[in-house]
């Protein structure tokens, strides 16, 4: 490379660092709860660029915790096992039998997959459940669902100490039962639930779409919270985007800043929404 062109690439990384740094303060120390799921954790490629963008977040003051899905690795492993699903209003009854499931592969192969990243990118992450230190107690969502939890206690002190000790929190969506059973939980819903409990900052919903649409298909990229509840009453949010955009106003009303919805398929998503003045996805803060 020439002199000449090696003295524009330090400028322009010297533009973009400046450009930066304003919002580089304004986190530091902020806790960021970001909700991995879809293309995000689909390659090798895709979670090594993840983990290397959050390893740099903690680097540069911000506390991540990651809340992770697992829902086709899931359906793959119970196929294997030869153990069939019923389905109740489109939903998955979760028995016994399928809850163990869930458990091993949520816990074991896709939160460890997610924690040797981060580590590998030169992070130090530590794999959890909700049921661990009492995270997330859970209350049973529906009998007519089995083992579906809902979020009714948190118990955030655990995350806290490893703040301090400079580790990234990698949660997979298990709650613990009153009477020791294990729950399994929506992803967006635990990401929410963890998120108020720590009254996070930002909370950013990694989705496989660019945003929440408005009806003529362009993404809005700020909205708050009534704009929210008008447009599911419409019909404009239909879909697999309700649950987000509930889980969204769930996470304002107990205490989060402001919640995120984006495109996980976009190179750097999370550092563009914290570090860039456009932003990514569609930002959703209280009234």
């Amino acid at each position: 490379m020439k002199k000449q062109d090696m003295n524009r690439d330090w400028l322009a990384t010297a533009r973009t660092l400046s450009q930066a740094l304003p919002y580089l303060q304004r986190y530091s120390g902020a806790i960021a709860v970001i909700k991995l799921g879809g293309h995000a954790m689909g390659s090798d490629e895709a979670m090594e660029e993840f983990a290397r963008d959050v390893v740099l977040m903690r680097q540069v003051g911000v506390n991540p915790v990651i809340v992770h899905g697992g829902g086709p690795m899931i359906n793959a492993m119970l196929e294997r096992l030869e153990i069939k699903s019923e389905f109740v209003d489109g939903k998955r009854v979760t028995d016994a039998a399928t809850v163990e499931v869930v458990e091993m592969v949520l816990s074991g192969i896709v939160n460890k997959r997610i924690v040797q990243a981060i580590n590998g990118q030169g992070g130090k992450a530590v794999g959890l459940s909700g049921k661990d230190a009492n995270l997330m107690i859970c209350d049973q969502t529906d009998p007519n669902l089995g083992f579906v939890g809902t979020p009714s206690e948190m118990n955030p002190d655990l995350l806290h100490e490893l703040f301090a000790n400079d580790t990234i929190p990698v949660i997979a969506p298990l709650g613990a039962g009153r009477n020791g059973e294990t729950f399994n939980v929506n992803g967006d819903t635990a990401a929410g639930a963890i998120a108020a409990a720590l009254n996070a900052d930002r909370l950013l919903l990694l989705t496989d779409v660019a945003g929440v649409k408005d009806g003529s298909g362009d993404v809005i990229t700020e909205l708050k919270a009534q704009q929210i509840r008008d447009l599911i009453a419409d019909g404009t949010i239909a879909g697999g985007m309700i649950p987000k955009t509930e889980t969204a106003l769930y996470a304002i009303e107990g205490g989060v800043r402001a919640v995120v919805i984006l495109d996980g398929r976009a190179p750097h998503a999370c550092l563009l929404e914290l570090y860039t003045e456009h932003g990514a996805g569609s930002l959703i803060r209280a009234d």
